[in-house]
C-alpha cells in the first residue's frame, strides 16, 4: 500500500517539473512499483489491470492510500480493513539511502567524466603539456614539509 501510495504521489511530482529534472521522480516511480507489479505476478494476477485499478484508487480517493495487493491472491484490498500494516520508518530510510547512492554515484561520474576530459585536453595538442608540468611542480611537496 506504501508503495503504491508512494508512486501515485512520485508521478504527480514528475508532471510537475520539466526536462532533466522530471528524471528523479520517474525513476523512483518506476522504482515504487516493482513491489506490487512483483506481488501481482507471484500471484498470477493481471498486472496491467490490477496496478491501473490500484492507481487510480490511489489517484482518485488520495486520502485512502491503504489499498495494495493481497500477496496470496492477487487482488486488491484495503491493508487496514486486512490487518496488515507497513513500518514507514523502515521504507522512508531505505528509499533516502537508495537516492542517496544514487547522487553519490552522479557525482564520482561527473567527476571521472572531467578528469578524463582534462587529460584528453592537456594530451596529445603539445600546448597543454607545459601547463601541466607547472601545475606538478607546484602541487609538489616542499623541504618543510618532507621534513620529519
Amino acid at each position: 500500500a506504501l508503495d503504491a501510495m508512494s508512486n501515485s504521489e512520485s508521478q504527480a511530482k514528475d508532471e510537475f517539473f520539466q526536462g532533466v529534472e522530471k528524471y528523479p521522480y520517474k525513476a523512483v516511480s518506476l522504482a515504487l512499483e516493482i513491489i506490487p507489479r512483483t506481488l501481482i505476478q507471484n500471484c498470477g494476477g493481471n498486472v496491467v489491470k490490477q496496478l491501473t485499478t490500484l492507481r487510480a484508487k490511489h489517484h482518485q480517493q488520495p486520502d485512502q492510500f491503504t489499498w495494495g495487493i493481497d500477496g496470496e491472491t492477487g487482488q486488491l484490498v484495503d491493508m487496514h480493513k486486512f490487518g496488515i500494516w507497513e513500518p514507514i520508518a523502515v521504507k522512508m530510510q531505505t528509499i533516502k539511502t537508495a537516492i542517496e547512492t544514487a547522487i553519490l554515484l552522479l557525482r564520482i561520474d561527473d567527476i571521472v567524466s572531467g578528469t578524463k576530459k582534462a587529460s584528453i585536453l592537456t594530451e596529445g595538442t603539445g600546448q597543454g603539456d607545459g601547463k601541466r608540468k607547472r601545475e606538478d611542480e607546484e602541487n609538489k611537496p616542499t623541504d618543510e614539509s618532507n621534513k620529519d
